[in-house]
């Protein structure tokens, strides 16, 4: 396809982005509408904004390069994503916190826990926790979408990463959820096809059936590059060795962070509280659920796969034919796909990307105009907004600046991390708030002090693929790691900060209660 051609195709794309943006900012009359969008949203939308907020460019092109990379193994988190994130937490989340929600009459996560529990103190604390760590994975997802471009239609990085960046910021500042719910739909729809048209189109183009194409990516497993055998890999259609390096960051980091992590996802949660009544969210259930395996099975299972292409275009195998995992799948789009489809994939990336940013933008914004500086701006308009504007407009900022600092094949160790921190910190409290009773102000409390406090140490000091090249631990210790015997700095930091963060907020809740009985 020209570039007349592709101009179009965007320009109409960026249209019916403003288009949706403006229809938000019309029906957008107060702070409610502007934070859940008056609770009267449609459910087909909400699930569909749902599923586009869940699957980032992280998903697309980070987790395709390792799927790439390491193999079907990471099929296992779409299995966790769709029984996690869509079945479990609307049907066993979903329901109490929309009631709960609409009883507290809250408009963010951190002040439906802050009025759960009674605490500011737990409002304010979520919300900071959330403004200051949620940067890192919108750097994470606005590198995915521009490494994209980058490398598919050769557009220097920095000008590809100011240009959509521009666009996210003026329908999230201007249109509130009710223009982040609209535009999450359209994509989502967008993202939805081009993973379709992607499984189909490559079975075709490889000339294998389904059977055929597994027992041929099975017989290459002696063509797993040495570096990756010395870390546990072998082959593309099996897991790691177990216990191994690769096994350990597979399922301890990938699987587990984000599979578990996406239940205490703020900018996910919230969506709960948008509907009207709970029978609107089980209508969500299969709508997320299809969604989600198309769209992540999709490319998970075509990445793997791509190691054919490679072998028999290039005469390696995809890790070979680029080291940097973030880059396969764009250069896999961009070699074995039609010109025409390379456009039309460059919509799905920029909505993935898009679709999840102007959640996370919203999210940070509300987080600090709503929760942490509630009385900016309305001390003359009760009603005002501009306080989320601001607190919107400076995480875009410093997203930006953080997006420059992040190193190559981050993208999918960025999304794990940051999900495994929000398991940590808000998992406990969130579910307590649903389901125990018995949890005290002072249980949540030190609960979300001690999961932050966890994941941040084990970050810092045991986890050697972060630690490493942050060298704090280097320079106050001489050693990368405090543990260095292994396997224990390679176990990913949600295994010692989620446990920890469980116990601790059944002990001082019950501790606590019992002094009060007193």
């Amino acid at each position: 396809m020209d570039t007349l051609g592709i101009g179009i195709i965007v320009m109409l794309y960026m249209f019916v982005l403003a288009w949706l943006g403006y229809l938000g900012y019309k029906r957008t009359k107060s702070a409610s509408d502007y934070l859940l969008g008056g609770r009267e949203t449609n459910p087909i939308i909400m699930a569909l904004s749902y599923g586009a907020t869940f699957i980032s460019a992280s998903a697309i092109v980070g987790f395709g390069g390792v799927a790439a990379t390491f193999g079907m193994g990471i099929q296992w988190l779409c299995v966790l994503n769709m029984l996690m994130g869509v079945i479990i937490a609307f049907i066993f989340f979903g329901r109490r916190t929309r009631r709960l929600g609409e009883e507290y009459n809250a408009n963010t996560f951190p002040q439906f826990l802050g009025l759960h529990y009674g605490s500011r103190a737990v409002q304010v604390f979520i919300a900071v926790v959330i403004f200051v760590g949620m940067p890192l994975y919108t750097a994470v997802v606005m590198k995915g979408g521009a490494v994209f471009i980058e490398q598919m239609f050769n557009i220097d990085y920095n000008i590809a990463l100011l240009v959509f960046t521009l666009i996210v910021a003026a329908y999230v500042i201007t249109g509130g959820i009710k223009g982040v719910m609209y535009t999450d739909a359209f994509q989502a729809i967008i993202m939805f096809l081009c993973m379709l048209f992607l499984l189909v189109w490559f079975y075709r183009m490889i000339g294998m059936n389904f059977t055929e194409a597994n027992r041929a990516l099975s017989d290459i497993a002696y063509l797993v590059p040495e570096r990756l055998q010395a870390i546990g890999h072998q082959g593309w259609t099996r897991m790691p060795v177990s216990g191994s390096p690769q096994w350990y960051t597979l399922v301890t980091s990938l699987i587990l962070g984000v599979g578990i992590g996406c239940l205490a996802q703020p900018q996910l949660a919230v969506r709960f509280m948008m509907v009207k009544s709970s029978k609107q969210l089980n209508r969500g259930v299969l709508i997320g659920s299809v969604f989600i395996v198309i769209t992540v099975g999709s490319i998970y299972h075509v990445g793997a796969l791509s190691n054919l292409f490679f072998l028999k275009t290039e005469g390696v195998v995809a890790s070979e034919a680029i080291k940097d995992m973030d880059k396969i799948i764009p250069l896999f789009i961009n070699k074995a796909m039609p010109q025409w489809f390379g456009a039309f994939f460059m919509l799905c990336i920029i909505s993935a990307s898009m679709s999840t940013l102007s959640a996370l933008f919203h999210t940070m914004g509300s987080a600090f105009g709503s929760d942490i500086f509630p009385k900016l701006g309305r001390r003359k308009n009760p009603h005002s907004t501009m306080g989320v504007r601001i607190g919107v407009l400076f995480s875009i900022i410093v997203s930006y600046i953080i997006c420059y600092t992040l190193s190559a094949g981050i993208i999918a160790r960025g999304t794990a991390l940051f999900m495994g921190v929000c398991a940590a910190t808000f998992l406990p409290a969130y579910f307590c708030s649903l389901y125990w009773k018995k949890a005290t102000r002072q249980g949540v409390l030190t609960s979300l002090y001690t999961g932050s406090a966890t994941s941040i140490f084990s970050m810092l000091f045991l986890h050697k693929a972060e630690a490493a090249p942050i060298g704090l631990c280097h320079m106050l210790t001489g050693k990368d790691v405090l543990i260095d015997v292994y396997p224990w700095f390679v176990v990913d930091p949600i295994v010692f900060a989620l446990p920890v963060s469980i116990i601790t907020i059944i002990v001082v809740s019950l501790l606590t209660q019992s002094r009060k009985k007193i």
